[in-house]
């Protein structure tokens, strides 16, 4: 039986090996992905964010475990970790807050690090969303470095984004800035019981009673993304994010947060934003494909000394780097 089969199967070991190999982008891992993807696009994939000390882990906990008490649903959890910057480690530690899910056979936990991901997201994490979709997981959930307001990839990827923010951690000035707020779906005030809560909350609710809503624009490479998506039904109002309080420790709010959920996948299927984010996720993926084939195609074809010689150039000024990258790539240093 071939690894993909034993997938489909429901074969958690060879899930596991799999998840190993897509991470670290072996070719195996890379044809198994391609033999997967017919079986891909049933999960929700949702994303959990925000910035470091909100609780993000704990919340996750109680969610995944609410669905499991609720219904008969088989809940992936990727817990991504940032990597230093000096020594390229994750601690890969956010599992030690889930041990309630420990031995239930209906839940798999995978930590992963950022690799230097700007956005907090890894290509890799991408890829295993599709290993866990395809081997048949209802849910996915997908929980971001809090690395604060450039955390946006999560947008990109999620069909529901959920950004968790705690009392104490600043000003109502630093909760409303732009970046992280933008791409929450539904907005969580965790450590609800703590002094300071009904500040935040109200510091958010000002924020999105002043914005205007708008559809939902990716911005990709600075630059808006243009997808011909279909267009949504326009008798659908535009999604306001709820704000929802918690106390995850204690397992307070988390029902009114799944409530909250779901309400926001019946109206991505009523509106057909559902489609457009599946389309705009699926683009950007696309294009980051094409971007690591050509640059790995392009340094195939590069020799190192030329590379080194060029590099020299630009390092003693006497190239710019992009006339250096104009140069390599019309080959005229072979």
């Amino acid at each position: 039986m071939s690894a993909t089969q034993a997938i489909l199967n429901g074969d958690r070991l060879a899930l596991a090996r799999l998840l190993t190999k897509v991470e670290n982008n072996t070719a195996e891992g890379r044809d198994a992905l391609i033999e997967l993807f017919p079986h891909t696009g049933r999960a929700h994939l949702i994303g959990v964010t925000g910035a470091p000390g909100t609780g993000k882990s704990s919340l996750v906990n109680q969610l995944a475990l609410h669905y499991r008490k609720t219904g008969d649903k088989r809940i992936a959890i990727v817990a991504v970790d940032p990597s230093s910057p000096f020594t390229g480690g994750a601690v890969l530690g956010d599992r030690v807050r889930m041990r309630d899910l420990s031995g239930d056979p209906n839940v798999f936990i995978r930590s992963m690090a950022s690799r230097g991901s700007l956005g907090g997201l890894a290509q890799a994490t991408a890829d295993a969303t599709q290993v866990f979709d395809a081997a048949g997981f209802d849910i996915i959930i997908v929980e971001t470095v809090g690395a604060g307001q450039s955390e946006v990839d999560i947008a990109r990827l999620a069909h529901t984004t959920i950004v968790v923010e705690a009392p104490g951690l600043g000003d109502d000035i630093q909760a409303i800035k732009a970046g992280i707020l933008e791409i929450a779906d539904v907005l969580v005030v965790n450590k609800a019981d703590r002094p300071g809560a009904e500040n935040t909350e109200k510091a958010l609710r000002t924020m999105l009673e002043l914005a205007h809503p708008a559809e939902r624009v990716f911005i990709h490479h600075g630059a808006a993304m243009k997808t011909d998506s279909p267009k949504t039904k326009t008798d659908h109002a535009l999604w306001i994010p709820p704000i929802q309080r918690a106390v995850s420790t204690e397992g307070t709010g988390i029902p009114e947060l799944a409530d909250a959920v779901a309400r926001h996948v019946a109206h991505l299927r009523s509106s057909g934003e559902w489609a457009s984010r599946e389309r705009a996720r699926l683009e950007v993926e696309l294009e980051a494909s094409i971007r690591e084939g050509l640059m790995r195609k392009f340094r195939e074809t590069l020799t190192a000394q030329a590379y080194d010689q060029t590099l020299e150039s630009v390092i003693q000024r006497k190239l710019s780097p992009r006339q250096a990258a104009a140069m390599l790539m019309n080959g005229r240093k072979k």
